[in-house]
C-alpha cells in the first residue's frame, strides 16, 4: 500500500508542478489526488471503520482551515470593494519600483507577526494589485510578500501555524522565540530582498489610476469599513486566547460582526447596490478554486501521515543522518513540497520533551525551518497558495525565479541562527 500512496502522490505533484504546459488545472488535480490517496488507503488498511475515523479527524483540521481562508478572503474583498487599503496605498508613493518592494516587504514581515502569513499574504497581494498596474511587476511583488510573510510568521508564536502548534504544545514560549528567532528571519527576508531590489533598481513604478470624487459618505464606509475588517483580523489571536476556541470561528465570528456592521452603514447612508457593495457579493468574488486546491492538498497529505509514510521518514532521517541540525534542515526543505503541519506534527511525535525541553534548540530550529522553508515552493507555505490563487501565479515561474533567493534566505537564516547559539551559550 505504502509505495501505491508514494506513487500517486508523486504523479499528483507533478501534475500540479505541470499546471501550465498540461492544461489541468491543479485544484482538480488536488481534489482527484486526495480522493485517489484516500480510496488506496482505505482498501489497503483493510479497515473501513479506522479509514472513515482518520478522515474524518483530517477532515475537522483541513475545514478549519479553510473556512478561516474563506472568512479572511472574504474580509479582505470586502475592505477591497469599499476601497479601504487606500490608507495604506496612499503612504506607500514609491517612485522606484525597488522602494515599493523594500516597504512591501518589511510590511508584511513585521504585518505577519501580527497577524498571520496567510493573512497578511492576502492582504499585502490585494494592496499591491491596487498599486501596480505591470502584471509582471506585481509577480516579483508577491514572490517577495510570500517570502516576506513566511519569515515574519516564524518568530512570532501566532505567525505561522506550526509556530502555533509548537506554541501550544510547550515546544517553545513566546519570548524565547520572539528574541532568538527575530534576527535568522529578518536574514531570510533580507538575503532574497536585497537581489529583487537589485535586480528591478532604475524602475519606475506604474501606478493604477486612483478613483476621485469620492463624497463624504463613501469615505465613512470605506474607512469604517477598513477599520471593522483590520480590526477583525487583528483580534483572531486574542479571541483564541481568551476562548480558548479555534480561529475559524472567531474570522466568522468577525466576518459576520462586518458583514451586518456593512448593511447598517449602507442603509443608513442610502446607498445603491453595486456589483462589489456587499458582503455576500464579496463572497461571490472569491477564488474559491484557491480554497479547492488548498483541501485537496491538506486531505492528500493527511493519508501520508495516516499511513505513518511521514513518521517513517522522521526515523529514517534520525538513524542515517543522525546530526539534529541537518536533520531540521532537510524538515524544512520537505516543507517546500510537503506540507509544513503533519512534518512538524510527526517531528513533535518523533521527539518527546523529557529528551528535549522547551526552547531547546531542536524545537526553535524546527519552527524557523518549518516556517521558512515553505518560501522555497510557491504551493510550499499557505501564504504562497493564497498569492500563487491571487495573481495567478505560474508554479514554474516561480520556480525559476524565486526558488533560488528562497533558497539562499534559508541557508543564511540557519546559519545566523546557529551562528547566534554559538555566541550566546
Amino acid at each position: 500500500m505504502t509505495p501505491a500512496l508514494v506513487a500517486t502522490f508523486v504523479l499528483i505533484y507533478v501534475a500540479i508542478a505541470l499546471e501550465g504546459p498540461l492544461k489541468i488545472n491543479k485544484s482538480g488535480a488536488a481534489l482527484v489526488g486526495a480522493g485517489l490517496l484516500w480510496t488506496i488507503y482505505a482498501l489497503g488498511s483493510g479497515s473501513a471503520t479506522l479509514a472513515n475515523e482518520q478522515l474524518g479527524e483530517s477532515l475537522i483540521g483541513t475545514a478549519q482551515i479553510a473556512f478561516f481562508l474563506l472568512g479572511a478572503m472574504t474580509i479582505v474583498e470586502a475592505i477591497d470593494a469599499h476601497d479601504g487599503f487606500a490608507v495604506i496605498r496612499s503612504r506607500l508613493k514609491a517612485r522606484s519600483l525597488a522602494g515599493l518592494t523594500i516597504a512591501i516587504s518589511f510590511i508584511a514581515f513585521f504585518l505577519s507577526a501580527v497577524l498571520d502569513n496567510l493573512t497578511t499574504a492576502i492582504v499585502m497581494v490585494s494592496i499591491v494589485g491596487r498599486l501596480v498596474r505591470e502584471r509582471e511587476d506585481r509577480l516579483l511583488l508577491a514572490g517577495m510578500i510570500v517570502i516576506a510573510a513566511n519569515a515574519g510568521g516564524a518568530w512570532s508564536p501566532i505567525g505561522d501555524v506550526t509556530t502555533t502548534m509548537l506554541w501550544i504544545g510547550g515546544q517553545v514560549t513566546t519570548g524565547a522565540i520572539v528574541s532568538r528567532l527575530f534576527v535568522p528571519s529578518l536574514v531570510n527576508m533580507l538575503v532574497p530582498l536585497a537581489a529583487v531590489a537589485w535586480k528591478v533598481r532604475g524602475r519606475p513604478v506604474l501606478g493604477v489610476a486612483e478613483p476621485t470624487g469620492q463624497d463624504a459618505g463613501e469615505a465613512f464606509a470605506r474607512n469604517a469599513v477598513f477599520a471593522l475588517g483590520l480590526a477583525v483580523l487583528l483580534s483572531v489571536p486574542l479571541f483564541k486566547a481568551i476562548t480558548h476556541l479555534p480561529p475559524f470561528l472567531g474570522i466568522l465570528f468577525g466576518l459576520g460582526l462586518l458583514w451586518v456592521i456593512g448593511d447598517l452603514i449602507r442603509r443608513r447612508d442610502g446607498f445603491e447596490e453595486g456589483p462589489r457593495s456587499t458582503i455576500a457579493q464579496a463572497i461571490e468574488r472569491i477564488d474559491i478554486g484557491a480554497i479547492m486546491f488548498f483541501v485537496g492538498i491538506l486531505l492528500a497529505v493527511a493519508t501520508l501521515e495516516h499511513a505513518g509514510v511521514l513518521a517513517a521518514l522522521a526515523r529514517f532521517l534520525d538513524a542515517h543522518v543522525g546530526r539534529i541540525d541537518l536533520i531540521v534542515l532537510i524538515f524544512g526543505l520537505l516543507s517546500a513540497v510537503i506540507d509544513n503541519v503533519p512534518m512538524v506534527a510527526a517531528a513533535m511525535g518523533m521527539y518527546p520533551l523529557s529528551a528535549n525541553p522547551p526552547d531547546s534548540f531542536l524545537w526553535e530550529f524546527m519552527a524557523y525551518c518549518a516556517g521558512t522553508g515553505g518560501s522555497i515552493l510557491i504551493i510550499g507555505s499557505a501564504a504562497g497558495i493564497a498569492a500563487m490563487g491571487a495573481e495567478k501565479i505560474d508554479f514554474l515561474w516561480y520556480l525559476r525565479r524565486f526558488a533560488p533567493l528562497a533558497l539562499l534566505g534559508y541557508l543564511a537564516g540557519a546559519a545566523v541562527y546557529i551562528v547566534q547559539g554559538e555566541l550566546l551559550t
